[in-house]
C-alpha cells in the first residue's frame, strides 16, 4: 500500500485494475500485521469498511461512480464523529464526545465515495505535540521506534506514512496537523480559519480550531481540500466563498512568485539540519523561479502568547466536567493545562481576541504587501525520542510543549493556511520538514508553491520500511 497515492488509487479503480475490497483488504491486512508497532488506531472497523467497500465495488459494476475518492481507504482522527462508532478524544472514556451529526468534513469524504478504515489515535484531548497518549498507548514514529510521532494528529500522521490509510484528517489548534505531518514526513494542510467546517468534530478551541487533510502528496491534500472546503450551515465560522479547484491549479508556474524567508525567530533555534534542509527547500524553489526575499516578520511571540490565553481559556471551558469530575482519568500535562484556563478571567480572555484581531492585521498588511508566501521550519528538531519529551514534571512537559510547537502556533492565531511537507532526513533517518504560509484563503498558491517542490525532489516518493509481528 506504500506504492500508492490517492491519485494512483483512485485511477486503478476507475481502469478497474484494484477493486475497492482488494484495496480496503489490503489497508485492513496492513494494520493488523503492523499497526500492533505503531498505534496509529483507536479504533478499527473492518467490517464497516468491506461492506462500505462492497457497496462501493457494486456501484461501479453498475456503471455510477462518485467521483475521485470512489473505493478509496481513509481513516479520521478520534475527534471526528462518525455514526455507529465511538469518539473517545484520546481520552479513557470510550464515547466521550457526541454529537447530533455526522462530522461534515467525515461527511463529504464519505458521500464522495472514500471507505472508513476507523477511527486514529491522539493526544489526549488533543492537548500536546507528541503523540504520547497513556490510554491507547504512545503512537511510534514510523521511521524510527521510539521517537515521537507528533501531535495531536499523531495517529493521521502515523497511518498515512504507515501505508495504513491513503489519507487522513486531522485538526490543528496549535500546529497539531503540521507537527505531526513533519515528524513524519508526510503533508499537512492547516486551511485558512473558515475554510473547513469543524462541526461534528469535538473542540478544542473554538477560536482557533481547523481540520484538514494529511497525504503522501501535495496533490492528494488537493484533492481531499476541494471535497471537505466549503460552507456549512452547520458551523457558523465557516467561510461563504467559493472553494477552487485546488488540483487544477497545481501545475501553475511559481516563476515570480516572492517568498519570504524569515530572518527573525523562526530559525531561531531550530538544529542545524532543520535549518539546511529548509534553506535548500527554498533554494530548489528559486531554481523553478520564485524570488526568494529575505523578511523581517512581526514578532510572533506576542501572538503565541495570546493564543495560549484562548486556547486554555476556552478548553477548560469545553472539558471543565471531566477536569473537575474525574481529573485523576487525565495525564498530569492535559489536566494541568486545563486548569491554567480556570484561573484567566473573562477581561483577559476578551482583551486576548481584541489583541488577536489586531495583531492579525497588522501581520497581513505587513508581510503580505512584501511576499506572496513565507517559507520557515515546521519543526525545530526532528521527532524527539518519546521518553526524553515526557520526562520530568507535568509543568516541565507542557514548557518542552510550548517549545516544539512555537513555529506552528502563531499561524493559527493569523488563521492563514499553513502547508507542512517533507524536505530531507537527519543522519539517522528522521524526517526534516517545512511549511508555507499564505494569504487568508490563499491555499491554492500555497499548495501549488508545495506541488512544484515535490516534482523537483523525492522525499515525500520513498516509505519507511516497517517490521511486522
Amino acid at each position: 500500500m506504500t506504492d500508492w497515492t490517492l491519485d494512483t488509487l483512485s485511477r486503478a479503480i476507475a481502469a478497474r485494475k484494484i477493486s475497492p475490497v482488494e484495496a480496503t483488504q489490503a489497508c485492513l491486512a496492513r494494520i493488523a500485521q503492523l499497526d500492533a508497532h505503531v498505534r496509529a488506531f483507536i479504533t478499527v472497523d473492518a467490517e464497516g469498511a468491506l461492506a462500505s467497500a462492497r457497496a462501493l465495488q457494486a456501484e461501479l459494476a453498475q456503471g455510477r461512480s462518485r467521483g475521485p475518492l470512489h473505493g478509496v481507504p481513509l481513516a479520521y482522527k478520534d475527534l471526528c464523529h462518525v455514526p455507529g462508532l465511538p469518539t473517545s478524544c484520546g481520552t479513557m472514556t470510550r464515547e466521550y464526545f457526541a454529537s447530533t451529526i455526522e462530522c461534515t468534513a467525515v461527511a463529504r469524504l464519505r458521500e464522495a465515495g472514500a471507505v472508513t478504515l476507523g477511527k486514529l489515535n491522539m493526544t489526549e484531548l488533543a492537548m500536546g505535540p507528541f503523540g504520547d497518549n497513556a490510554h491507547h498507548g504512545d503512537v511510534q514514529n514510523p521511521w524510527k521506534a521510539g521517537h515521537c510521532a507528533g501531535g495531536s494528529s499523531s495517529g493521521s500522521a502515523a497511518a498515512v506514512a504507515a501505508g495504513f490509510a491513503l489519507g487522513a484528517l486531522g485538526s490543528d489548534t496549535g500546529g497539531s496537523i503540521r507537527l505531526p505531518a513533519a515528524c513524519c514526513g508526510v503533508v499537512g494542510l492547516k486551511p485558512t480559519y473558515g475554510r473547513v467546517s469543524r462541526a461534528g468534530a469535538m473542540p478544542l478551541s473554538w477560536s482557533l480550531d481547523h481540520l484538514g487533510p494529511l497525504t503522501r502528496t501535495v496533490a492528494d491534500a488537493a484533492r481531499l481540500m476541494a471535497i471537505i472546503a466549503g460552507y456549512d450551515a452547520h458551523d457558523a465560522t465557516s467561510s461563504r466563498r467559493g472553494v477552487p479547484f485546488y488540483e487544477g491549479m497545481l501545475d501553475g508556474p511559481v516563476g515570480g512568485l516572492r517568498l519570504g524567508v524569515p530572518e527573525n525567530y523562526y530559525f531561531d533555534g531550530v538544529t542545524p539540519e532543520i535549518d539546511a534542509g529548509v534553506r535548500l527547500a527554498a533554494r530548489t524553489l528559486e531554481g523553478l523561479g520564485a524570488l526568494i526575499i529575505p523578511l523581517r516578520v512581526p514578532d510572533p511571540r506576542p501572538m503565541a502568547d495570546v493564543c495560549n490565553v484562548i486556547s486554555r481559556s476556552e478548553s477548560a471551558a469545553i472539558h471543565a466536567r471531566l477536569a473537575r469530575e474525574r481529573p485523576h482519568e487525565l495525564q498530569p500535562a492535559v489536566r494541568a493545562r486545563i486548569e491554567v484556563g480556570f484561573h484567566i478571567s473573562a477581561h483577559d480572555y476578551l482583551q486576548a481576541l481584541r489583541l488577536r484581531a489586531r495583531l492579525t492585521r497588522e501581520f497581513i498588511a505587513d508581510v503580505f504587501a512584501e511576499v506572496d508566501a513565507i517559507v520557515a521550519p515546521a519543526i525545530p528538531e526532528p521527532a524527539p525520542e518519546l521518553a526524553a519529551v515526557k520526562a520530568g514534571s507535568a509543568d516541565e512537559v507542557v514548557t518542552r510543549m510550548g517549545r516544539f510547537s512555537r513555529l506552528t502556533r502563531p499561524f493559527n492565531g493569523l488563521g492563514l493556511p499553513a502547508l507542512a511537507l517533507p524536505c530531507g532526513r537527519s543522519a539517522d533517518g528522521r524526517p526534516l520538514a517545512l511549511q508555507i504560509v499564505g494569504r487568508p484563503f490563499d491555499e491554492a498558491t500555497v499548495l501549488r508553491l508545495g506541488h512544484a517542490y515535490q516534482q523537483s525532489t523525492t522525499w515525500h516518493l520513498v516509505a519507511p520500511t516497517l517490521q511486522g509481528g
